[in-house]
């Protein structure tokens, strides 16, 4: 699966500043809902509302090698609980890692940021 990426500086700065957060212990969680979701869902071939997600990773994690290390690490994180949860659609998902999250493992990221995503209301439980 395909993850579609947040591109634009303004639509960061839009989930930073106007979104519900979760701050966990290697990444933080910034959730707002997308006003293009429409537009996208149109675009689709699927017909489907799509998340849009963005992965920050600042130089005060490392270098190069280490900042792209945990941005993949996310990235599979994120495609995972978006195939085992009840994930909502139609937002902007915005994923800050944190200086932790150098040393940290998929199953790690996964598990705070599920935590995470519970917590903004991201994924639907079925009880």
């Amino acid at each position: 699966m395909k993850i579609y990426s947040i591109c634009e500086n303004h639509l960061f700065a839009k989930a930073y500043a106007n979104g519900k957060k979760a701050v966990e212990k290697r990444i933080v969680l910034y959730v707002l809902p997308d006003k293009n979701a429409y537009l996208i869902k149109k675009q689709n071939p699927l017909k489907k509302k799509l998340n849009r997600v963005g992965i920050t990773a600042s130089k005060k994690i490392g270098g190069a090698v280490q900042r792209n290390r945990v941005k993949r690490i996310i990235r599979e994180a994120f495609m995972r609980l978006e195939r085992e949860e009840n994930v909502k659609k139609g937002y902007l998902v915005v994923i800050a890692s944190r200086l932790s999250a150098v040393y940290a493992k998929t199953d790690d990221i996964y598990s705070e940021l599920l935590d995470a995503a519970l917590k903004v209301g991201l994924v639907v439980r079925e009880n």
